[in-house]
C-alpha cells in the first residue's frame, strides 16, 4: 500500500483538465497576438476582437464536445493558426493602409502549419472531430478573409467572393435542404482543390504577381472549387436518405 498509493497520486496530477489547458495557452496567444497587433496594424483591436471571438467558439466546443483529458499541441497549433487568422482578419479595417507583404507572409504562414495539426493529433492519440472541425473552420475562416482582402484593397472585384465563400454557400444551402448536410466521405480531390483554393488566394496577395494574371488564376481556381462542390453535392443526393 505505502508503494502503491504515491503513485496513483502521481498519474492524477499528470492529467490537466483540457478547458484549464486552454485557457492558459489561449491568454498566452493572445498577449502575443496584442503585441504584434499594435506594432503592425492600425486598429489592432479589431484583431482582438476576431480572437475573443474564436475563443469564446473554441471554449464552447471543448466544454461540450472534447473527448480527452489533454488540449494537446495539435489543438494548440489550430489555435495559433486561428490567432494568426486573427490578425489578417483586423487588417480588414485597413486593408489599403497595411503592407500587402504582411498579408502574403501571415497567410503563407496559416497554410505552411495547416495538415501539422492533423500530424500532431495522430501522433499524441488525440484526434477527435472536436480537432477536424475546428481546423476546416479555420481553413474555411481563412478563405474568406483573403478573399476579402482581396476585393476590399482593389486588387480585385467582388467575384473573388465566389473562391472564398464557397463552402459558407453550401452550408447555408443545407439549412433548407438537408440532404446536403449528410457525411461526406474521404477525398484527396476535395483537400486538394482545398489547398489550391487557399494558395491561389495567398498567392494573389502578393504585390509579386501582375494585375493581369489575378483574374484568369482566381477565375480558374474559383471554377475547379464550384466543379467539386458541384461533384460533392451530387453524391449527397445520390445517396440521400
Amino acid at each position: 500500500m505505502v508503494d502503491i498509493t504515491p503513485q496513483k497520486q502521481t498519474a492524477t496530477l499528470t492529467v490537466r483538465p483540457p478547458m484549464a489547458e486552454f485557457v492558459v495557452i489561449a491568454a498566452a496567444m493572445a498577449l502575443g497576438l496584442a503585441a504584434f497587433a499594435v506594432a503592425v496594424l492600425p486598429s489592432p483591436g479589431w484583431a482582438m476582437i476576431a480572437f475573443g471571438s474564436c475563443v469564446g467558439l473554441v471554449a464552447l466546443g471543448v466544454r461540450r464536445s472534447y473527448p480527452h483529458p489533454s488540449f494537446g499541441l495539435c489543438n494548440t497549433v489550430t489555435l495559433g493558426r486561428a490567432a494568426l487568422l486573427s490578425l489578417l482578419a483586423g487588417v480588414l479595417a485597413d486593408a489599403g493602409a497595411v503592407s500587402p507583404w504582411l498579408v502574403f507572409w501571415v497567410g503563407l504562414t496559416i497554410l505552411s502549419l495547416d495538415g501539422v495539426d492533423g500530424w500532431l493529433a495522430r501522433r499524441s492519440h488525440l484526434k477527435s472531430d472536436f480537432g477536424a472541425r475546428f481546423d476546416m473552420e479555420v481553413d474555411a475562416a481563412l478563405g474568406a478573409v483573403l478573399a476579402l482582402y482581396l476585393m476590399l484593397s482593389g486588387r480585385t472585384g467582388a467575384e473573388i467572393l465566389v473562391l472564398g465563400f464557397m463552402r459558407h454557400v453550401f452550408v447555408l444551402a443545407g439549412l433548407a435542404w438537408p440532404m446536403l448536410r449528410g457525411a461526406l466521405p474521404e477525398s484527396m480531390r476535395r483537400k486538394t482543390i482545398c489547398v489550391v483554393q487557399i494558395g491561389t488566394l495567398i498567392a494573389l496577395t502578393c504585390p509579386l504577381v501582375p494585375a493581369a494574371v489575378v483574374g484568369p488564376v482566381a477565375l480558374a481556381a474559383s471554377a475547379l472549387l464550384v466543379l467539386s462542390f458541384a461533384v460533392d453535392t451530387a453524391w449527397l443526393v445520390r445517396h440521400r436518405r
